[in-house]
């Protein structure tokens, strides 16, 4: 085939890909991926607590008469196919309804609302003592990597994230509260306080937002006291996590081109750590952050447990005990739908930080 020589050559430009258009092609993907997730949990869940045979009979089984035993499991629906039992709390679960628990008669939604903002409160000043402990530690680690200081401190962040939470909680009250008697031994507040919040027309559930409200610097005091000992109990855990992935990062960030390029023009080691090189190293730490989530709502259990703390992870172990599994189906969905919730916003602010992941 002749080619004319004087035609131009028109260069073929490569398609682009949108920028708004990946992003929004991304956050599509990731949300419609939250419904099977959703729907293999609950399922999963639904099954496994009927491994023991109907909730009614686990919970109440010798402690009623056969006849009224039999009349309660009509009354709920247990006699009925497992199948038809599945399809009638998937829908519930859809309308929000968890349904009833076997031992004081309420609804798992309200359970669920008033004990949830509590292990919210929890998670969040966990979630802040991991980030002030985990950032400086781990920005010192990569610093002074290869000696002693990040030796030392990757022993401790290793001691850190496989310490019990149990026994760090038990450790700290008979250091903190027992022997030097500095911090309270449980509870989210003393009477005075828990009197207060009661008395709220309105409450967050949140004390300390509550307390902020009302203005009660006495109450702030009393609530950050009780929070110190859980909070740190359970931030240690995610803390050693960050720890060892900030140094990683900031590590394999101090060998790129432009950290080399400023080292070049005479700037020091330290500036081209706090300066330079830790803003990139903290992006993964966003990703993982919706891992740690489920982390922390796990530990909460036996956090709140050990401080007396009543969240949902207290009322948990409690229907656990009395083996109300009606309960404890409903709270354990109703925390994996969160997890699911919260890894999907982590992965859109990621998403933002960094458009590699849209890719």
């Amino acid at each position: 085939m002749a080619v004319d020589a004087g035609a131009a050559l028109v260069p073929v430009q490569p398609r682009s890909r949108s920028k708004g258009g990946g992003l929004w092609r991304y956050v599509l993907i990731r949300l419609v991926l939250i419904i099977p997730t959703v729907f293999i949990l609950v399922t999963t869940v639904f099954f496994l607590m009927r491994i023991t045979g109907d909730p009614i009979t686990a919970a109440l089984g010798g402690r009623l008469p056969a006849d009224q035993l039999q009349e309660r499991i009509h009354d709920a629906g247990y006699d009925r196919p497992l199948w038809v039992q599945y399809l009638e709390y998937l829908g519930g679960v859809f309308r929000g309804d968890f349904g009833t628990t076997i031992t004081d008669r309420r609804p798992v939604i309200e359970i669920l609302l008033q004990y949830g903002s509590a292990t919210l409160e929890l998670a969040i000043y966990a979630l802040l003592v991991a980030l002030i402990i985990s950032i400086p530690l781990g920005l010192i680690a990569a610093y002074r990597r290869d000696r002693w200081h990040d030796a030392v401190l990757r022993v401790m962040a290793i001691l850190a994230y496989a310490t019990p939470i149990f026994f760090a909680g038990l450790l700290l009250k008979l250091i903190f509260s027992v022997w030097l008697g500095w911090l309270p031994v449980s509870g989210r507040g003393n009477t005075r306080t828990e009197l207060l919040m009661a008395g709220i027309d309105t409450p967050t559930g949140i004390y300390l937002l509550d307390a902020i409200r009302l203005g009660n610097a006495a109450a702030i005091g009393d609530i950050l006291q009780h929070a110190i000992l859980p909070a740190v109990a359970l931030g240690l855990l995610t803390a050693g996590v960050f720890l060892r992935l900030i140094r990683t990062n900031v590590i394999g960030t101090l060998g790129q081109q432009f950290v080399t390029s400023g080292r070049s023009r005479g700037v020091s080691e330290f500036r081209l750590v706090t300066k330079h090189a830790y803003r990139p190293a903290l992006i993964p730490i966003i990703t993982v952050m919706g891992m740690q989530i489920a982390l922390l709502l796990a530990g909460a259990v036996l956090t709140e447990t050990t401080f007396e703390w009543k969240g949902i992870g207290f009322m948990l172990a409690e229907y656990l005990k009395a083996r109300d599994f009606v309960a404890v189906q409903g709270i354990v969905v109703m925390i994996a739908v969160v997890v699911a919730a919260t890894n999907f916003i982590v992965d859109i602010v990621a998403a933002f930080i960094d458009p590699r992941v849209r890719y």
